[in-house]
């Protein structure tokens, strides 16, 4: 029972390149958008997406390079955490400061431009979207294929897998056309054509990130491709040991196995159920989570998304407009910016932290114990009890009224508890 958890590190396969040189290989990739980027960061830019055409212009004549290579360079720097947009300002990465001294934080960032693939480079026009997104789940596979063969593997060899696990997920999906049905593709062929031309897309997009080259019908990983099949291979072969048996739950259910956990552990088991599914519906699954009600589970999601890391910026960005999630994502992108975290609580408003407490507080009755609630109180803003009422009445949170009753039948101090449940009855009765 112990040797899952005792698992030594794995090695690379034989004749992968140290760190230091795949870090090297992964900051020529990205020499370009490492440029664009401290650009963009010196204030030489707003930070519009795409890029302006008058700044792109400034940037072309600025760096010596071309507008498609300038477009391109910004889109790399975006997607690997080399910029990152707050409103209308471009401002540098924890990436970027970082880029010339941290080897880990060079590929953690190539590794997020690896996973974006499909956003640098543009699908076919004329396919549909489903088709395009069930080549983009099929092409781990084709990956696999890859890093397994340790070198050159032919076109077609590439081109009959993909077919095959496109047909597994029409099949998955209990989409198998009964009789003979005309599915013409685009290009007037049929659904080999269409996924001919889907790989040939695939192929060119893990391509241009660094990931393969191609030959006269034929495609090899690079060194820094091959590494980082391993690598998630390895966290596929960690998730099918998930010591806490909760790889193939639901997101809700897994979180909730991984309450009692200790931080250590439940990362383990976050890492283990990521791994074992595409990041995007992963993110957007957690997402789902966190916009429910039970408020244990929204902090557990946002844990869980931390893990996620880079990824997940973009999404947790776009949830700050969303008042229950607003909290948690201003703390997750302080972090990610690399804020300490016990300096991160600075980055809220007071009412926001109000809000934060009420929530916490809310899951605590929902799921914890008595002293525990009790000891909440001691991470309030404001210091005192009747300043704390006064301001969790005004927050507007929905669960004010329970928390404040859970709170006043738990507290020990009979006057406190009665401060408390008058408080509860005004804001319950919509007094003052």
């Amino acid at each position: 029972m112990t040797t899952r958890r005792t698992r030594p590190a794995p090695l690379p396969p034989e004749g992968t390149p140290p760190p230091a040189e795949l870090a090297r290989q992964a900051r020529a990739v990205l020499a370009d958008a490492v440029r664009i980027a401290h650009w963009a960061a010196d204030g030489s830019t707003t930070g519009s997406a795409p890029l302006a055409a008058q700044a792109l212009e400034r940037a072309a004549a600025a760096l010596g390079l071309s507008p498609s290579q300038v477009r391109a360079g910004w889109d790399r720097a975006r997607l690997a955490g080399l910029i990152e947009l707050h409103g209308d300002t471009a401002r540098p990465g924890w990436r970027l400061r970082a880029w010339d001294r941290d080897d880990s934080a060079v590929l953690r960032g190539w590794v997020a431009l690896f996973d974006a693939w499909s956003l640098v480079h543009v699908s076919p026009e004329g396919i549909e979207a489903t088709a395009v997104a069930e080549a983009v789940e099929a092409v781990p596979q084709v990956l696999s294929l890859l890093q397994l063969s340790a070198g050159p593997v032919t076109v077609p060899a590439l081109l009959d897998l993909l077919g095959q696990r496109v047909a597994e997920l029409h099949e998955e999906r209990c989409e198998v056309p009964y009789g003979p049905q005309a599915q013409p593709a685009p290009t007037g062929g049929g659904p080999a054509d269409l996924n001919a031309l889907l790989l040939d897309w695939a192929l060119e997009g893990l391509a241009s990130v660094g990931a393969l080259t191609l030959g006269a019908g034929h495609a090899t990983l690079t060194p820094l491709g091959n590494w980082a099949v391993w690598v998630k291979l390895e966290q596929i072969c960690v998730a099918a040991q998930s010591p806490a048996g909760n790889i193939e739950q639901s997101a809700a259910d897994m979180l909730l196995g991984c309450a009692r956990l200790t931080p250590g552990p439940a990362r383990a088991e976050y890492r283990a159920w990521l791994a074992a599914r595409p990041v995007g519906s992963a993110v957007a699954e957690l997402l789902a989570v966190a916009r429910g009600e039970d408020a244990l589970l929204r902090g557990l999601a946002f844990e869980a998304l931390r893990v996620v890391g880079a990824p997940a910026e973009p999404v947790v960005r776009s949830v700050v407009t969303e008042a229950p999630l607003r909290p948690y994502a201003l703390l997750w992108l302080a972090e990610y910016e690399g804020t300490d975290p016990d300096d991160a609580q600075d980055v809220l408003s007071r009412e926001e932290a109000t809000w934060l407490w009420v929530d916490t507080a809310a899951a605590v009755a929902d799921h914890g114990e008595t002293g525990l609630l009790v000891r909440h109180l001691d991470s309030a803003v404001q210091g005192t009890v009747p300043a704390l009422l006064d301001e969790v009445r005004a927050v507007g949170h929905p669960r004010t009224v329970q928390v404040l009753v859970a709170l006043a039948a738990a507290h020990p101090d009979p006057a406190l508890a009665k401060a408390v449940r008058r408080a509860a009855f005004q804001v319950h009765t919509g007094g003052v």
